[in-house]
């Protein structure tokens, strides 16, 4: 059985902000890892995302990633040298991309001028990684920070409620045996 639990956190008072954790549900709650996860976390991201457009950021290891969009036919655009965005995918392209890099730190943004591109942002996300979503997260729907090897996600928004995150996330993994709570 997993738990994903859905917590408020306070990152200071400029940011509104929330973290999702994955973990197995019993004592030791150790992070969900594998296939498992990216099935979970595909899921969930979907979910979120799912009434805006959306983007995957990736500043490390773009090398590889490129090889592996190459060879699955998956499109990106380089946005700077230092930085790749991957649009919106569906749930049988992000779930065995999800289970190959959650490895790696990578950001996700919603809504706001993803269609027009944001080279500001995405120069400071080559630059400075996830830490360039503080300045900017205002301007999207949200943003948000990947890093599924610790069983985390962290969204900065100042639409999305913690509430809201659950409403949205709880019917696409109805029939899996996840447990969905906002924490105490």
């Amino acid at each position: 059985m997993q738990l994903l639990e859905i917590e408020p956190l306070d990152l200071g008072s400029d940011v509104r902000a929330m973290g999702l954790e994955l973990t197995e549900a019993d004592e030791n709650r150790e992070p969900i890892r594998g296939a498992d996860a990216a099935k979970t976390w595909s899921r969930v991201l979907l979910a979120i995302a799912a009434p805006e457009n959306w983007a995957l950021d990736f500043f490390s290891h773009l090398d590889r990633l490129r090889d592996y969009c190459q060879r699955h036919e998956i499109t990106y655009r380089d946005a700077t040298k230092h930085s790749i965005v991957l649009p919106a995918l569906e749930l049988a392209v992000l779930e065995p991309l999800f289970d190959r890099f959650q490895a790696e730190t990578f950001g996700v943004r919603a809504g706001g001028p993803l269609a027009e591109g944001d080279p500001t942002l995405e120069g400071e996300l080559a630059r400075r990684g996830v830490d360039a979503y503080h300045s900017a997260f205002a301007k999207y729907s949200f943003c948000a920070i990947c890093n599924f090897e610790d069983g985390s996600l962290i969204i900065l928004s100042e639409k999305l409620w913690a509430s809201e995150v659950i409403r949205r996330v709880r019917p696409a993994l109805q029939n899996q045996e996840i447990e969905i709570r906002l924490a105490t």
